[in-house]
Protein backbone atom coordinates (compact mmCIF):
# COMPACT_ATOMS: atom_id res chain seq x y z
CA UNK A 1 0.00 0.00 0.00
CA UNK A 2 0.71 3.50 0.06
CA UNK A 3 2.67 3.22 3.23
CA UNK A 4 4.69 0.63 2.50
CA UNK A 5 5.59 2.48 -0.46
CA UNK A 6 6.93 5.46 1.59
CA UNK A 7 8.81 3.81 3.75
CA UNK A 8 10.80 1.72 0.74
CA UNK A 9 12.01 5.07 -0.33
CA UNK A 10 12.77 6.31 2.40
CA UNK A 11 14.76 3.39 3.24
CA UNK A 12 16.26 3.53 0.12
CA UNK A 13 17.95 6.41 0.53
CA UNK A 14 19.44 5.51 3.87
CA UNK A 15 16.60 6.61 6.38
CA UNK A 16 15.98 4.18 9.49
CA UNK A 17 12.58 3.54 8.52
CA UNK A 18 10.47 0.04 9.85
CA UNK A 19 7.14 -0.86 8.43
CA UNK A 20 5.24 -2.82 10.42
CA UNK A 21 1.66 -4.83 10.38
CA UNK A 22 0.28 -7.10 13.02
CA UNK A 23 -1.87 -10.27 12.05
CA UNK A 24 -4.84 -9.00 13.98
CA UNK A 25 -6.82 -6.50 15.41
CA UNK A 26 -7.20 -7.72 19.33
CA UNK A 27 -7.16 -4.63 21.25
CA UNK A 28 -7.79 -2.41 18.82
CA UNK A 29 -5.70 0.73 18.95
CA UNK A 30 -4.83 -0.03 22.16
CA UNK A 31 -3.11 -3.99 21.29
CA UNK A 32 -1.55 -2.19 17.98
CA UNK A 33 0.14 0.65 19.84
CA UNK A 34 1.52 -2.11 22.68
CA UNK A 35 2.39 -4.29 20.26
CA UNK A 36 5.04 -1.73 18.77
CA UNK A 37 6.37 -0.91 21.85
CA UNK A 38 7.98 -5.25 21.89
CA UNK A 39 9.73 -4.44 18.67
CA UNK A 40 13.68 -4.26 19.88
CA UNK A 41 14.27 -1.25 17.94
CA UNK A 42 11.68 0.23 20.08
CA UNK A 43 14.27 -0.03 23.23
CA UNK A 44 17.25 2.26 21.82
CA UNK A 45 13.93 4.85 21.88
CA UNK A 46 13.54 7.13 24.65
CA UNK A 47 10.14 8.98 22.96
CA UNK A 48 7.15 7.78 20.90
CA UNK A 49 5.15 10.58 18.72
CA UNK A 50 1.95 9.08 17.88
CA UNK A 51 -0.88 10.45 14.77
CA UNK A 52 -3.78 8.94 13.36
CA UNK A 53 -3.89 8.12 9.89
CA UNK A 54 -5.23 11.50 8.79
CA UNK A 55 -3.12 13.67 10.50
CA UNK A 56 0.21 15.77 8.74
CA UNK A 57 2.82 17.04 11.18
CA UNK A 58 5.32 19.51 9.66
CA UNK A 59 8.52 18.24 9.30
CA UNK A 60 9.83 20.54 12.58
CA UNK A 61 7.47 18.63 14.43
CA UNK A 62 9.93 16.55 16.67
CA UNK A 63 12.03 19.42 16.74
CA UNK A 64 9.68 22.15 18.42
CA UNK A 65 8.20 19.41 20.34
CA UNK A 66 11.34 16.80 21.98
CA UNK A 67 12.59 19.88 23.92
CA UNK A 68 10.22 19.98 26.41
CA UNK A 69 10.65 16.32 27.33
CA UNK A 70 14.68 16.60 27.01
CA UNK A 71 15.07 19.29 29.17
CA UNK A 72 12.57 18.05 31.87
CA UNK A 73 12.28 14.59 33.03
CA UNK A 74 8.90 14.97 35.43
CA UNK A 75 7.24 15.36 31.78
CA UNK A 76 5.24 12.29 30.37
CA UNK A 77 3.47 14.06 27.52
CA UNK A 78 4.02 16.77 24.96
CA UNK A 79 0.15 17.30 23.58
CA UNK A 80 -0.09 19.86 20.40
CA UNK A 81 -3.53 20.85 18.71
CA UNK A 82 -5.23 20.28 15.96
CA UNK A 83 -5.85 22.15 12.73
CA UNK A 84 -8.63 20.98 10.69
CA UNK A 85 -8.28 21.06 6.74
CA UNK A 86 -12.34 20.61 5.76
CA UNK A 87 -13.64 22.64 8.67
CA UNK A 88 -15.63 24.47 5.85
CA UNK A 89 -16.98 21.56 4.16
CA UNK A 90 -20.62 21.73 5.84
CA UNK A 91 -22.31 23.15 9.05
CA UNK A 92 -21.29 19.75 10.62
CA UNK A 93 -17.39 20.10 10.39
CA UNK A 94 -17.86 23.86 10.98
CA UNK A 95 -19.86 22.90 14.24
CA UNK A 96 -17.15 19.84 15.62
CA UNK A 97 -14.42 23.12 14.81
CA UNK A 98 -16.23 25.30 17.24
CA UNK A 99 -16.56 22.09 19.70
CA UNK A 100 -12.64 21.56 19.45
CA UNK A 101 -11.43 24.69 19.22
CA UNK A 102 -13.02 25.04 22.73
CA UNK A 103 -11.46 22.29 23.90
CA UNK A 104 -8.09 22.82 23.05
CA UNK A 105 -7.99 26.64 23.59
CA UNK A 106 -9.67 26.56 27.08
CA UNK A 107 -9.89 23.34 28.68
CA UNK A 108 -6.40 21.82 27.74
CA UNK A 109 -4.26 24.87 27.57
CA UNK A 110 -6.15 26.15 31.11
CA UNK A 111 -5.15 22.99 32.49
CA UNK A 112 -1.79 22.85 31.63
CA UNK A 113 -1.21 26.68 32.10
CA UNK A 114 -2.02 26.16 35.91
CA UNK A 115 -0.38 22.52 36.27
CA UNK A 116 -3.47 20.36 36.56
CA UNK A 117 -4.25 17.71 34.79
CA UNK A 118 -5.14 17.23 31.16
CA UNK A 119 -6.30 14.54 28.64
CA UNK A 120 -4.70 12.92 25.97
CA UNK A 121 -6.52 13.04 22.44
CA UNK A 122 -4.72 9.96 21.31
CA UNK A 123 -2.83 11.72 18.26
CA UNK A 124 -0.45 14.87 17.88
CA UNK A 125 1.14 14.29 21.00
CA UNK A 126 5.15 12.79 22.18
CA UNK A 127 5.44 10.14 24.63
CA UNK A 128 8.36 9.49 27.16
CA UNK A 129 8.31 5.69 26.47
CA UNK A 130 9.21 5.48 30.41
CA UNK A 131 6.21 7.04 31.61
CA UNK A 132 3.86 4.76 29.33
CA UNK A 133 5.65 1.87 31.25
CA UNK A 134 5.82 3.24 34.51
CA UNK A 135 2.18 3.84 34.13
CA UNK A 136 1.92 0.12 33.55
CA UNK A 137 1.46 0.73 29.46
CA UNK A 138 -1.16 0.25 26.99
CA UNK A 139 -4.67 -1.05 28.10
CA UNK A 140 -7.10 -2.32 25.84
CA UNK A 141 -10.05 -2.30 28.81
CA UNK A 142 -11.65 0.63 27.33
CA UNK A 143 -12.68 2.53 24.03
CA UNK A 144 -10.52 5.85 25.33
CA UNK A 145 -7.09 4.17 25.66
CA UNK A 146 -5.54 7.62 25.34
CA UNK A 147 -7.47 8.99 28.48
CA UNK A 148 -6.63 5.40 30.78
CA UNK A 149 -2.97 5.85 29.89
CA UNK A 150 -2.99 9.48 30.93
CA UNK A 151 -4.93 9.47 34.02
CA UNK A 152 -3.05 6.08 35.29
CA UNK A 153 0.61 8.60 34.53
CA UNK A 154 -0.72 11.35 35.94
CA UNK A 155 -1.48 9.11 39.45
CA UNK A 156 2.42 8.09 39.24
CA UNK A 157 3.22 11.69 39.25
CA UNK A 158 3.60 12.23 36.00
CA UNK A 159 3.24 15.84 34.22
CA UNK A 160 1.89 16.94 30.85
CA UNK A 161 2.44 20.14 29.00
CA UNK A 162 0.30 21.59 25.95
CA UNK A 163 1.63 23.58 22.85
CA UNK A 164 -1.38 25.36 21.31
CA UNK A 165 1.50 27.37 18.83
CA UNK A 166 2.20 23.73 17.04
CA UNK A 167 -0.73 22.65 14.89
CA UNK A 168 -0.81 19.77 13.29
CA UNK A 169 -3.33 18.80 10.19
CA UNK A 170 -6.31 16.95 10.33
CA UNK A 171 -9.68 15.84 8.91
CA UNK A 172 -12.81 16.05 10.58
CA UNK A 173 -15.89 13.40 10.08
CA UNK A 174 -18.73 15.28 7.96
CA UNK A 175 -21.12 12.39 7.72
CA UNK A 176 -23.73 11.97 10.10
CA UNK A 177 -23.02 8.40 10.98
CA UNK A 178 -19.61 9.10 11.37
CA UNK A 179 -19.81 11.50 13.42
CA UNK A 180 -22.00 9.53 16.05
CA UNK A 181 -19.56 6.53 16.13
CA UNK A 182 -17.26 8.99 17.14
CA UNK A 183 -19.12 10.39 20.12
CA UNK A 184 -20.68 7.19 20.96
CA UNK A 185 -17.14 6.37 21.82
CA UNK A 186 -15.98 9.81 23.06
CA UNK A 187 -18.84 9.63 25.33
CA UNK A 188 -19.28 6.08 26.79
CA UNK A 189 -15.13 5.62 27.04
CA UNK A 190 -14.18 7.80 29.71
CA UNK A 191 -17.71 7.06 31.45
CA UNK A 192 -16.34 3.29 31.89
CA UNK A 193 -13.31 4.24 32.21
CA UNK A 194 -14.67 6.46 35.50
CA UNK A 195 -16.70 3.54 36.77
CA UNK A 196 -13.47 1.61 36.20
CA UNK A 197 -11.01 3.50 37.97
CA UNK A 198 -12.66 6.11 40.44
CA UNK A 199 -11.25 3.29 43.44
CA UNK A 200 -7.64 3.63 41.99
CA UNK A 201 -7.97 7.42 41.86
CA UNK A 202 -9.41 8.08 45.10
CA UNK A 203 -6.27 5.13 46.83
CA UNK A 204 -3.71 6.93 45.01
CA UNK A 205 -1.05 8.26 47.24
CA UNK A 206 1.14 9.95 44.94
CA UNK A 207 -1.80 12.90 44.17
CA UNK A 208 -3.14 15.48 46.04
CA UNK A 209 -6.54 15.63 47.74
CA UNK A 210 -6.91 18.53 45.75
CA UNK A 211 -5.88 16.58 42.14
CA UNK A 212 -7.89 14.08 43.01
CA UNK A 213 -11.17 16.06 43.44
CA UNK A 214 -10.50 17.70 40.28
CA UNK A 215 -10.04 14.48 38.56
CA UNK A 216 -12.95 12.49 40.09
CA UNK A 217 -15.54 15.55 39.83
CA UNK A 218 -14.00 18.48 37.39
CA UNK A 219 -13.03 15.81 34.92
CA UNK A 220 -14.58 12.81 34.72
CA UNK A 221 -18.11 14.15 36.36
CA UNK A 222 -18.71 17.11 35.28
CA UNK A 223 -16.97 17.54 32.08
CA UNK A 224 -17.94 13.30 31.12
CA UNK A 225 -21.22 12.81 32.72
CA UNK A 226 -22.94 15.45 34.13
CA UNK A 227 -22.84 18.02 31.33
CA UNK A 228 -24.84 15.98 28.52
CA UNK A 229 -27.07 15.09 30.93
CA UNK A 230 -28.03 18.67 32.56
CA UNK A 231 -27.94 19.66 29.11
CA UNK A 232 -30.29 17.62 27.59
CA UNK A 233 -32.67 17.58 31.03
CA UNK A 234 -32.58 21.15 30.74
CA UNK A 235 -33.19 22.58 27.22
CA UNK A 236 -34.98 19.57 25.83
CA UNK A 237 -37.21 18.11 29.03
CA UNK A 238 -37.62 21.11 31.38
CA UNK A 239 -38.56 23.80 29.39
CA UNK A 240 -41.07 21.51 27.18
CA UNK A 241 -42.56 20.06 30.26
CA UNK A 242 -42.77 23.66 32.13
CA UNK A 243 -45.20 24.85 29.05
CA UNK A 244 -47.62 22.17 29.84
CA UNK A 245 -47.43 22.37 33.66
CA UNK A 246 -48.27 25.61 35.28
CA UNK A 247 -46.54 25.14 38.28
CA UNK A 248 -43.22 24.57 36.67
CA UNK A 249 -41.82 28.59 36.72
CA UNK A 250 -38.26 28.70 34.98
CA UNK A 251 -36.29 32.00 35.88
CA UNK A 252 -35.61 34.69 33.15
CA UNK A 253 -32.36 34.54 34.16
CA UNK A 254 -32.39 30.63 33.96
CA UNK A 255 -33.93 30.18 30.08
CA UNK A 256 -32.16 33.01 28.90
CA UNK A 257 -29.28 35.36 30.95
CA UNK A 258 -26.91 32.23 32.38
CA UNK A 259 -27.43 29.80 29.09
CA UNK A 260 -26.45 33.10 26.12
CA UNK A 261 -23.42 34.03 28.36
CA UNK A 262 -21.96 30.61 28.43
CA UNK A 263 -22.47 29.96 24.74
CA UNK A 264 -21.00 33.23 23.88
CA UNK A 265 -17.81 32.55 25.89
CA UNK A 266 -17.34 29.09 24.41
CA UNK A 267 -18.24 29.98 20.94
CA UNK A 268 -15.36 32.62 21.28
CA UNK A 269 -12.85 30.20 20.62
CA UNK A 270 -13.39 30.11 16.77
CA UNK A 271 -14.44 33.70 15.68
CA UNK A 272 -14.90 33.01 11.58
CA UNK A 273 -17.90 31.01 13.48
CA UNK A 274 -19.57 33.22 15.48
CA UNK A 275 -22.37 33.75 13.33
CA UNK A 276 -23.02 29.62 13.81
CA UNK A 277 -23.78 30.09 17.09
CA UNK A 278 -27.32 29.39 17.63
CA UNK A 279 -27.77 27.05 15.16
CA UNK A 280 -24.36 25.07 17.04
CA UNK A 281 -26.24 25.12 20.26
CA UNK A 282 -29.40 23.48 19.12
CA UNK A 283 -27.10 21.18 17.59
CA UNK A 284 -25.28 20.15 20.41
CA UNK A 285 -28.59 20.07 22.29
CA UNK A 286 -29.63 17.51 19.70
CA UNK A 287 -26.11 15.77 20.15
CA UNK A 288 -26.53 15.19 24.09
CA UNK A 289 -29.12 13.01 23.65
CA UNK A 290 -26.96 10.46 22.25
CA UNK A 291 -24.18 11.23 24.36
CA UNK A 292 -26.36 10.96 27.81
CA UNK A 293 -27.09 7.26 26.88
CA UNK A 294 -23.43 6.73 25.92
CA UNK A 295 -22.22 7.90 28.73
CA UNK A 296 -24.99 6.00 30.86
CA UNK A 297 -24.18 2.00 28.68
CA UNK A 298 -20.47 2.99 30.14
CA UNK A 299 -21.45 3.59 33.55
CA UNK A 300 -23.77 0.61 33.32
CA UNK A 301 -21.31 -1.67 32.00
CA UNK A 302 -24.78 -2.20 29.56
CA UNK A 303 -24.92 -2.92 25.81
CA UNK A 304 -22.77 -4.30 23.16
CA UNK A 305 -21.28 -1.23 21.83
CA UNK A 306 -19.83 -0.01 25.35
CA UNK A 307 -16.01 -1.70 24.43
CA UNK A 308 -16.92 -1.79 20.62
CA UNK A 309 -14.60 0.37 18.70
CA UNK A 310 -15.76 1.44 15.47
CA UNK A 311 -12.79 3.84 13.36
CA UNK A 312 -14.09 7.15 12.54
CA UNK A 313 -14.77 6.99 8.67
CA UNK A 314 -14.13 9.74 6.77
CA UNK A 315 -14.14 11.08 3.20
CA UNK A 316 -10.34 11.68 2.51
CA UNK A 317 -9.92 15.38 2.22
CA UNK A 318 -6.79 15.41 4.68
CA UNK A 319 -5.40 14.46 1.57
CA UNK A 320 -6.22 17.32 -0.30
CA UNK A 321 -3.26 19.25 1.25
CA UNK A 322 0.17 18.61 0.17
CA UNK A 323 2.21 18.17 3.83
CA UNK A 324 5.53 19.66 4.65
CA UNK A 325 7.98 17.58 3.50
CA UNK A 326 10.60 19.72 4.04
CA UNK A 327 13.84 18.09 6.07
CA UNK A 328 13.74 14.92 7.40
CA UNK A 329 10.57 12.78 7.62
CA UNK A 330 11.50 11.34 10.93
CA UNK A 331 7.79 11.80 11.74
CA UNK A 332 6.66 9.16 9.56
CA UNK A 333 9.07 7.10 10.95
CA UNK A 334 7.27 6.82 14.53
CA UNK A 335 4.07 6.47 13.15
CA UNK A 336 4.36 3.56 11.46
CA UNK A 337 6.31 1.64 13.58
CA UNK A 338 3.55 2.02 16.36
CA UNK A 339 0.21 2.38 14.69
CA UNK A 340 -1.47 -0.06 11.64
CA UNK A 341 -1.75 0.68 8.00
CA UNK A 342 -3.76 4.19 6.86
CA UNK A 343 -5.57 1.49 5.01
CA UNK A 344 -6.69 -1.11 7.66
CA UNK A 345 -7.46 2.49 9.82
CA UNK A 346 -10.36 4.02 7.93
CA UNK A 347 -12.06 1.05 8.01
CA UNK A 348 -14.84 0.23 10.20
CA UNK A 349 -14.29 -2.89 12.07
CA UNK A 350 -17.80 -4.26 11.87
CA UNK A 351 -17.52 -5.53 8.07
CA UNK A 352 -19.61 -3.91 5.77
CA UNK A 353 -22.45 -5.84 4.33
CA UNK A 354 -24.08 -6.51 1.44
CA UNK A 355 -26.25 -3.59 0.15
CA UNK A 356 -30.03 -4.72 0.98
CA UNK A 357 -33.30 -2.73 1.45
CA UNK A 358 -33.11 -0.24 4.33
CA UNK A 359 -35.84 -0.45 7.06
CA UNK A 360 -37.12 2.56 8.28
CA UNK A 361 -36.23 2.12 11.46
CA UNK A 362 -32.10 1.93 10.35
CA UNK A 363 -32.23 4.99 8.00
CA UNK A 364 -33.72 7.63 10.54
CA UNK A 365 -33.15 8.46 14.10
CA UNK A 366 -36.00 7.31 16.11
CA UNK A 367 -35.30 8.89 19.10
CA UNK A 368 -34.16 12.14 17.65
CA UNK A 369 -37.58 11.81 15.14
CA UNK A 370 -39.71 11.30 18.45
CA UNK A 371 -37.76 14.21 20.85
CA UNK A 372 -38.12 16.24 18.23
CA UNK A 373 -41.76 16.32 17.67
CA UNK A 374 -42.88 15.76 21.58
CA UNK A 375 -40.88 19.23 21.87
CA UNK A 376 -42.70 20.68 18.63
CA UNK A 377 -46.11 19.64 20.37
CA UNK A 378 -45.02 21.62 23.40
CA UNK A 379 -44.48 24.49 21.01
CA UNK A 380 -47.73 24.65 19.61
CA UNK A 381 -49.15 24.13 23.25
CA UNK A 382 -47.34 27.38 24.28
CA UNK A 383 -48.74 29.61 21.75
CA UNK A 384 -52.26 27.94 22.37
CA UNK A 385 -52.53 27.45 26.13
CA UNK A 386 -50.05 28.38 27.91
CA UNK A 387 -48.81 31.84 26.19
CA UNK A 388 -44.68 31.54 27.82
CA UNK A 389 -43.51 32.76 24.76
CA UNK A 390 -41.37 29.94 24.83
CA UNK A 391 -42.66 28.44 21.26
CA UNK A 392 -39.80 30.22 19.46
CA UNK A 393 -37.25 28.43 21.44
CA UNK A 394 -39.55 24.59 21.13
CA UNK A 395 -40.09 25.35 17.29
CA UNK A 396 -36.44 25.83 16.56
CA UNK A 397 -35.22 22.85 18.80
CA UNK A 398 -37.71 20.57 17.33
CA UNK A 399 -37.16 21.44 13.93
CA UNK A 400 -33.07 20.84 14.80
CA UNK A 401 -34.27 17.08 15.86
CA UNK A 402 -35.96 16.23 13.57
CA UNK A 403 -33.40 17.39 10.74
CA UNK A 404 -31.22 15.29 12.66
CA UNK A 405 -33.64 12.79 12.95
CA UNK A 406 -34.38 12.13 8.90
CA UNK A 407 -29.93 12.10 8.91
CA UNK A 408 -30.11 15.70 6.72
CA UNK A 409 -26.61 16.74 8.54
CA UNK A 410 -23.16 16.59 7.36
CA UNK A 411 -22.33 15.31 4.13
CA UNK A 412 -23.74 12.27 2.55
CA UNK A 413 -20.77 9.40 2.24
CA UNK A 414 -19.87 8.29 -1.72
CA UNK A 415 -22.33 5.81 -3.21
CA UNK A 416 -20.94 2.50 -3.44
CA UNK A 417 -21.46 0.49 -6.80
Amino acid sequence: DLVEMECHRWMSKGVNIKYEVRGNRKGYKAGALKEGLKHDYVKDCQYIAMFDADFQPESDFLLRTIPFLVHNPEIALVQTRWKFVNSDECLLTRFQEMSLDYHFKYEQEAGSSVYSFFGFNGTAGVWRISAIDDAGGWKDRTTVEDMDLAVRAMLRGWKFVYIGDIKVKSELPSTFKAYRFQQHRWSCGPANLFKKMMVEILESKKVSLWSKIHLCYDFFFVGKVAAHTVTFIYYCFAIPVSVLLPEIQIPLWGVVYVPTVITLLKALGTPSSFHLVILWVLFENVMSLHRIKAAVSGLLDAGGRVNEWVVTEKLGDANKTKPNINGSDSIKVIDVKLTEPDVKLTEPLVPKLVKKRTRFWERYHCSELFVGTCIILCGCYDVFYAKKGYYIFLFLQGIAFLVAGFGYVGTLPPSTP
